[in-house]
């Protein structure tokens, strides 16, 4: 399920990278900074600007489906079996939207974007494309736990 949430949160960017020119977050970026912390630096003034590592690209899409399981772990333990067996999408939509928290109020301050991207050239413009694509997770997690539910349910 969280393989599944997270392939929708990048389909979903590979779409308004497409229809509408919107650029897609950079997911290097995740592993360029997962690579300086064994450096001892964990915040950047730019991390755009930050000399680029060996592997970030690869450590940082390897990171970026591991955030997304580990968020869908967090929210079947909360929404709990019974949503698993019979899910609907209000409870997984609400979830995809409340974890755009993550990138607002951790991972944008440390690279240097402030607050919920309010350091960038048009923070709106980053906030709802960090909206959009965390309701995608949120949507993927409807998704693909109806479609793991229908599969199991046509091989009985």
């Amino acid at each position: 399920m969280g393989l599944g949430a997270t392939l929708t949160f990048d389909l979903w960017g590979q779409l308004l990278k497409v229809a509408f020119h919107i650029t897609p977050s950079d997911i290097c970026l995740i592993g360029r900074w997962l690579r300086t912390m064994p450096e001892g630096t964990f915040r950047h003034s730019n991390i755009a600007a930050a000399p680029q590592k060996r592997a970030e690209c690869a450590v940082g899409w390897i990171a970026h489906y591991l955030i997304g399981i580990t968020f869908a772990v967090v929210f079947v333990a909360l929404a709990g079996e019974s949503w698993l067996r019979q899910p609907t999408p209000l409870p997984a939509l609400a979830y995809g939207i409340v974890t755009v928290l993550a990138p607002f109020a951790i991972m944008q301050p440390l690279f240097g974007l402030g607050f919920a991207a309010s350091k960038t050239a048009n923070p709106t413009a980053a906030r709802l494309r960090s909206l959009m694509n965390h309701a995608a997770f949120g949507a993927g997690l409807y998704l693909f736990a109806w479609l793991v539910n229908w599969l199991a349910g046509a091989l009985d």
